[in-house]
């Protein structure tokens, strides 16, 4: 271990001054760049805390936070702030505690501030709307994808003059990202209608941040095509249910296809009937009259002569007709109340006026049941019984014109059950695109900085010293040199041209492209080793003075 120590040692010293600075100012900066990819890359995940404030309440939301102990972080609009995952309910108890937020888009503790000397009911009445909005706009920001939302609820209202009531109304203003703006704005209609009392909720209209109007007027989905397109819906769903749940013992889930059709009539009918019972009858009342008159007339008649006619003279009367008279009578009225019944039915369900129902089976598994000999007959009999079980599964009816058909086909090889709906891959990828981007920017960072930095390092530390290469002597840089004599022996000779001139050979071509020429190696032998080739060349020119 020492002398390894001795080893490294002395070959840092054979690197100099400058290169070990240099070596040292690499290892601080891929250290460094390695802690701040690190710090900055595995930052804690943030979730919002409120959203919608005004910049002096982030100042002190701020100031809170930071005496806490708690990290916080501001959005990029401002009007936001996000603390890291998992602290947001600690956050948000220690911010009510000091009372915070209080910006205008403030709930029921808007209460807290108020006295109750010297405040009139229309002051009470306005602050009590305004509460409501505050409330409601908060738990609209509760819904994912809702970044900010704003209320305004116009409570009804009775004048001392007025004949109708001013029913109430309301809108909202949403701002929102990757979410389904329509389908939240029917929601919150139907949010809005129920925090409010007496508040329909066609009375509310939501709108955009962008002033696009989503939702207003009449709710769509309470029209009847829209209720009749649903219980049609229920309706084919609850039948085909019944069909997989009569076949799917028998064929397997992934061995028949069954589809249907139902014509739903969903009118609402009204019905009033009245029966009366003339068989059963009870006494109501009974009135008796009963009379008895008796009568005796008796008539005294007085006869015409002279004595009527003279003065002083009274005529004698004589008895005239008498008659006598008996009445009795003797009446009597009884009233009969006669039992009767009133049935008025009121129907608003749905009826089935008319059915189709197509199923396919799968053929290889009839034969599977049936053996591989089964004749056509067996399976037409085989798909006549199934077609039985289905009619009595669906309520299959004659009279009402339903249609059904069940058919044995050939199945596309890996064909599966039914298609579930599940979410893409870029559905998946972009849930966790913030953690990948994250993971592969610190993965590329410590790539780099391993094969740019702390491999030529080490390389650097491990290598030794290349010893000084011993220059060519003079007897290899002669024997390199080409010879006339080695050129004949290895060289043809050479053809003559016609116009005296020795003719190339292919062998001449081949050689002169591979070997380099002198100058080339003098120059190569010059940059390896100066002094070793000043010797040669002054041996050479002293040889040739010699000579």
């Amino acid at each position: 271990m020492p002398q390894q120590i001795q080893s490294i040692i002395s070959n840092l010293r054979a690197f100099g001054v400058r290169r070990l600075a240099m070596l040292a100012g690499i290892a601080a900066l891929v250290m460094a760049v390695i802690g701040i990819g690190s710090v900055y890359l595995n930052r804690p995940a943030y979730e919002t805390l409120y959203v919608g404030l005004d910049r002096s309440d982030v100042n002190q939301i701020g100031l809170v936070l930071g005496e806490a102990g708690i990290g916080f972080d501001v959005g990029s609009d401002g009007t936001s702030v996000l603390v890291p995952a998992g602290t947001t309910a600690q956050a948000r108890m220690l911010l009510a505690e000091k009372g915070l937020p209080t910006s205008a888009n403030a709930g029921y503790e808007l209460f807290d501030n108020v006295g109750a000397m010297g405040l009139t009911s229309f002051m009470q009445q306005i602050t009590r709307v305004r509460a409501l909005e505050g409330e409601i706009a908060r738990t609209i920001q509760s819904i994912a994808g809702i970044k900010a939302a704003r209320v305004h609820i116009v409570m009804s209202e009775r004048a001392n003059f007025r004949r109708d009531e001013q029913q109430p109304s309301a809108s909202v203003v949403i701002r929102y990202s990757g979410i389904d703006a329509e389908k939240s704005a029917m929601s919150i209609r139907h949010l809005v209608a129920a925090a409010v009392p007496g508040l329909s909720a066609d009375k509310v209209t939501v709108l955009d941040s962008n002033g696009n109007l989503l939702a207003a007027g009449d709710d769509p989905s309470n029209t009847s095509a829209a209720r009749t397109l649903g219980v049609e819906q229920t309706v084919e769903a609850q039948i085909g249910d019944n069909i997989r749940r009569a076949l799917t013992p028998y064929l397997g889930p992934d061995n028949f296809r069954a589809s249907v059709k139902a014509d739903v009539n969903t009118d609402t009918r009204q019905t009033e009937e009245t029966i009366f019972d003339p068989e059963s009858r009870v006494e109501r009342s009974v009135q008796s009259v009963r009379a008895n008159e008796n009568s005796n007339q008796r008539q005294a008649s007085t006869p015409a002569s002279v004595e009527q006619n003279l003065p002083e003279t009274q005529a004698t009367s004589t008895d005239g007709p008498q008659t006598t008279s008996a009445n009795d009578r003797k009446e009597e009225i009884t009233n009969y109340e006669i039992n009767s019944k009133k049935i008025a039915t009121v129907s608003n369900g749905y009826s089935v006026t008319k059915m189709s129902i197509a199923v396919v089976v799968n053929q290889q598994r009839l034969m599977t049941i049936l053996g591989k000999d089964a004749t056509p007959e067996q399976i037409a009999k085989r798909v006549a019984d199934i077609q039985k079980m289905v009619a009595s599964a669906t309520g299959f009816d004659d009279k009402r014109g339903d249609i059904i058909d069940v058919s044995a086909v050939e199945f596309i090889d890996g064909l599966d059950g039914e298609v579930i709906e599940q979410p893409g891959m870029l559905a998946s990828i972009g849930t966790y695109t913030g953690t990948l981007i994250n993971a592969g920017a610190f993965i590329v960072v410590v790539f780099l900085v391993a094969f740019f930095g702390l491999r030529p390092m080490a390389t650097a530390l491990t290598a030794r010293p290349t010893p000084a290469l011993a220059g060519p002597s003079f007897d290899d840089v002669q024997r390199s040199l080409p010879t006339p004599e080695t050129t004949a022996a290895v060289e043809p000779p050479p053809v003559a041209l016609p116009s005296g001139r020795p003719a190339a050979t292919p062998l001449d071509d081949l050689r002169q492209k591979i070997r380099p020429a002198p100058q080339d190696r003098l120059a190569r032998m010059v940059d390896l080793n100066e002094e070793r080739t000043a010797q040669i060349l002054r041996k050479w020119a002293a040889q040739e003075a010699a000579v």
